[in-house]
């Protein structure tokens, strides 16, 4: 992660310390089927209880800051994290390195999505092993 990038991701951490929330666009495929980098813009806030599921702006130990799922908590603490639209690699950091929690989604068209931890999103974890095709075909005919 370049210096600047890292700037504005502390910067980005700050504003949700102080302030308590912000908005943030979001790049990159890692979180699709449920964020769409380039378009898409999440919705951050301090985290108060944290669970497996929840979306969270994290700094990790293996790619820096992602937004990323909450994918297990072992017992030493530590937080695995995967994006709903990787295929098996997790990331991993402490409680400390969480940031914020991203409760919403907001649409080019302005609408908001919650980002929970619902019946889809339960859905496309379970479909982790074949993910790979699944996404092969949105990239397919979402354009």
């Amino acid at each position: 992660m370049t210096g600047t990038a890292q700037i504005v991701w502390e910067s980005i951490a700050l504003i949700v310390r102080e302030k308590g929330i912000a908005n943030i666009p979001v790049n990159g495929r890692s979180m699709l089927p449920f964020i769409v980098g380039g378009e898409d813009w999440v919705l951050l806030k301090r985290p108060e209880t944290l669970k497996v599921g929840d979306v969270v702006f994290a700094d990790t130990k293996e790619k820096g800051y992602v937004i990323h799922r909450i994918d297990s908590i072992a017992a030493d603490g530590t937080y695995a994290l995967l994006g709903d639209g990787n295929l098996g690699f997790r990331e991993h950091c402490q409680l400390a390195d969480i940031k914020a929690i991203a409760v919403e989604v907001i649409k080019p068209d302005g609408r908001h999505k919650p980002l929970g931890y619902g019946f889809r999103a339960k859905m496309w974890r379970r479909l982790l092993p074949i993910r790979r095709y699944l996404l092969w075909i949105y990239f397919r005919f979402a354009n």
